[in-house]
């Protein structure tokens, strides 16, 4: 852990993940990764560290581009922290290391976004080498991307002697390992989202752990389907009908009760006002199912209110527009009205529901890693965490 390390006068590479959402204006909209890590970077001030900064912002495909600059996210923790940050031009070269040179104890220094060098996600050995000679101590504080091999969430490390986790990924690690090990029963799974195809691996793992699963959003249409209901417009996975059967038996066999939607909200467009509540026979041909309905909510609320352990991940609808938000917002009440249960929101969609529905100081923890939180309640390794213990 960073408050083991020593860091005193000495620089220390700081893996955040300021990956946040930009306005048309290059604005920083949603700054909640970047207070996120200030407990882990006021530590390291206090201490007297030299702080180096490493995150990488969207997609901006291994060169630089303007678009993609973390300049707006040094300005914003700049205000938030009362400091300057000097940002570099660049992820590593002159420029870098002129930054990382003139800090002084106590001072941050900022890489320009990583992934304007094919290195980072390449996780290329030069790059990084390159990256570890900035620094004496590596301190990794982004569970966001901790699923992912890079040069700076699992490269680096091997070539700094000193490492650790920061306060962020040190309280998801315990957080979710709880879910791991012998959890309260019942255990719930509640799991949303658009496609089957990017959440079977996790309901396969969820099948050994859980006592009961509910199903929502686009994935319970293709589960639907796969047992005879006519979906009009709706979007389905259509090759993935046999997957879904097969789950269900598994489920079945295991004595999982796997729990899915018994009527829906309907329209004919994702732009429509509001939405028709109809039961499962009841979807016309020019209708898409865009939300759980009222019964089914109200099932799924008694369902949630019975567990003692919950692990949501994955939104009932499309809860961005508001005439088909309420299954989301509803069953994100539904958790934070349960005083007697550990509950785990798995990061991205889910993560956004709960703050919207104001209820994320109720639940036992907000993740801020959706695909990191998701792989590691399958139990599996994550190479930016296992890259700090090896």
């Amino acid at each position: 852990h960073v408050s083991q390390l020593p860091v005193e006068g000495r620089r220390v590479f700081v893996r955040v993940d300021f990956n946040v959402p930009l306005d048309k204006s290059g604005k920083v909209t949603d700054d909640s990764r970047i207070t996120a890590t200030l407990p882990t970077l006021r530590h390291l001030i206090e201490r007297g560290a030299r702080i180096v900064l490493g995150s990488h912002l969207g997609r901006p495909d291994g060169k630089p581009d303007p678009k993609y600059t973390l300049e707006p996210v040094a300005a914003r923790l700049a205000d938030l922290l009362k400091c300057d940050v000097a940002l570099a031009d660049e992820p590593t070269g002159d420029g870098a290391r002129k930054v990382v040179a003139d800090l002084r104890d106590g001072q941050i220094g900022m890489l320009e976004n990583l992934r304007f060098d094919p290195g980072e996600e390449a996780n290329d050995d030069t790059f990084a080498r390159t990256l570890a000679s900035y620094c004496d101590v590596y301190v990794n504080d982004a569970f966001g991307t901790a699923h992912r091999a890079h040069a700076s969430t699992a490269g680096m490390a091997k070539f700094v002697a000193a490492r650790g986790a920061g306060f962020v990924m040190a309280t998801e690690i315990d957080k979710l390992t709880r879910l791991l090990g012998d959890v309260e029963r019942p255990y719930l799974a509640v799991i949303g989202g658009a496609k089957v195809s990017d959440k079977i691996e996790v309901l396969d793992a969820l099948l050994e752990r859980v006592n009961a699963i509910v199903i929502g959003g686009a994935m319970a249409n293709t589960f639907l389907e796969a047992q005879g209901k006519s979906l009009g417009k709706s979007r389905v996975e259509k090759d993935k009908a046999g997957v879904a059967r097969t789950f269900l038996r598994s489920a079945q066999e295991r004595g999982v009760a796997v729990h899915l939607p018994t009527d829906v909200i309907v329209a004919e467009s994702l732009d429509a006002s509001s939405g028709t509540v109809v039961g499962l026979d009841g979807i016309g041909a020019a209708h898409m199912a865009l939300d759980i309905g009222p019964a089914t909510l109200a099932n799924y609320a008694r369902i949630i209110g019975d567990a003692r352990t919950i692990f949501w991940n994955g939104p009932m609808g499309v809860f961005e527009k508001p005439a088909f938000a309420n299954g989301t917002v509803g069953v994100a009440h539904a958790i934070a009205d349960n005083r007697f249960a550990f509950s785990v929101v798995g990061g991205g969609d889910s993560a956004a529901a709960v703050v919207a529905a104001g209820v994320a100081d109720k639940v036992s923890h907000v993740s801020t890693g959706g695909g990191a939180s998701l792989e590691f309640v399958q139990g599996l390794d994550l190479p930016g965490i296992a890259a700090l213990a090896s």
